[in-house]
């Protein structure tokens, strides 16, 4: 029996093995799926994880126009930012981003909030490709589906 080794292995950025991910967002909780997406993003779902390198995966997420909230959520919180100017904190709603032009933010800032700040997270949030509607141009990767409503029964809204 081989004895069980006490030193911890570094993947180098060579060794990263990047697969591709699919996942349908129609109907998800923002915040449930963000978490899953933000885990892949980083390579935590991997054995070989590495906090300092970019070991993880592509991630196209599909009728990210379609993310659901759960409660009062969608009329009741408040994003903020701020212009750098005197009294330029500006703020919206979900429900006004939603309907806006580029709905998908939604679920990019959720995303983004949940990697890690600097240049590895930078690095990260670029394997991130969202879509507003059911076409993306990543069939040549071939990415495998990713049922996350069937993780959990509280990952969708109405199940």
């Amino acid at each position: 029996m081989k004895a069980l080794s006490t030193q911890t292995r570094s993947i180098k950025p060579a060794e990263v093995e990047k697969n591709w991910h699919l996942i349908d967002a129609e109907g998800l909780v923002v915040g449930r799926v963000a978490v899953i997406i933000a885990n892949i993003l980083r390579g935590k779902h991997k054995p070989t994880f590495t906090p300092h390198v970019d070991c993880g995966d592509h991630v196209v997420v599909i009728n990210a126009d379609k993310v659901r909230f759960t409660g009062n959520k969608l009329q009741n919180k408040r994003y903020y930012k701020h212009t750098g100017y005197a009294g330029g904190i500006k703020e919206t709603s979900p429900a006004k981003i939603l309907d806006g032009r580029f709905p998908e933010r939604v679920l990019e800032k959720a995303v983004e909030r949940m990697v890690p700040r600097g240049p590895l997270g930078r690095q990260q949030m670029m394997a991130l490709h969202l879509y507003a509607g059911t076409e993306h141009p990543h069939d040549g990767q071939k990415p495998e589906l990713l049922d996350v409503a069937a993780r959990n029964r509280k990952n969708k809204v109405g199940a």
